[in-house]
């Protein structure tokens, strides 16, 4: 899965990550165990971590019953069933989540665009600080389509992990594209995928960047709470302005 050169960064690394953890969202719109093209991008990011003693795990949202809309838990307003809470947890109880997505008609999915709305619906709950529940935490994305989109997608789920509290770090996305059209994709034999030098290098350079800020973020034990604390707002602390309807 490595070449020589990613193996050989992996092998000189004197940090240690071994008590981070990552989740991985693969945004595919094919159910386990089908092939994913997106799955194949993840797996050297992934390898890249385990290697260096993050604890990985992906899941596939599509393989689960998520409800639509931008409440915490769906079932409270009429949905029978939703599985969002438990990956919910799951996000929470990791320091780095990399948002992953195939592109379709230059977009990134409809299971993407889901799971930030999900992600979404905890944006009113705070940490032990009073900051937003994401804050401490280090997002980034990866894509792969047959059709160009890439930058696109990265600045809209870069800018809503962003938004959310996560902590972007440089060269945050990477992506692979194939020809404009039908043609192979990234797993495809003939696809070219794998060995693309440009594709590796910044799948490599975001994953070394999500580790290096989760590193610093977790001995500083998160963002400094001040100025940045919602309850402190609310109860006044601030100059003559505005407060600001939450919505």
């Amino acid at each position: 899965m490595l070449n020589d050169l990613q193996s050989k960064q992996c092998d000189e690394n004197e940090t240690d990550f071994s008590d981070l953890s990552a989740l991985f969202l693969n945004c595919t719109l094919k159910k386990s165990p089908e092939k994913s093209h997106t799955c194949g991008l993840i797996d050297m990011s992934r390898t890249i971590m385990e290697r260096n003693g993050v604890s990985v795990e992906v899941l596939r949202p599509v393989d689960h019953a998520i409800a639509f809309g931008v409440s915490p838990d769906m079932t409270e307003h009429g949905w029978s069933k939703d599985a969002w809470p438990g990956i919910l947890e799951k996000v929470l109880a990791s320091d780095i989540l990399v948002l992953t997505t195939p592109i379709w008609l230059g977009d990134k999915s409809s299971v993407c665009t889901q799971v930030i709305e999900r992600l979404y619906s905890a944006s009113g709950q705070r940490n032990d600080q009073g900051q937003s529940i994401y804050y401490g935490r280090v997002g980034g994305c990866l894509i792969t389509g047959n059709e160009d989109g890439a930058k696109h997608c990265a600045m809209n789920m870069l800018y809503s992990l962003g938004h959310l509290g996560y902590a972007i770090p440089p060269q945050a996305d990477a992506a692979w594209l194939g020809e404009i059209g039908p043609g192979p994709s990234y797993l495809d034999e003939e696809s070219g995928g794998p060995e693309n030098d440009f594709t590796n290098r910044n799948t490599t350079f975001m994953t070394w960047n999500l580790m290096h800020m989760a590193r610093m973020l977790k001995d500083a034990g998160g963002i400094p709470a001040h100025g940045n604390q919602r309850d402190k707002w609310e109860d006044g602390c601030r100059f003559d302005a505005p407060n600001p309807e939450y919505r």
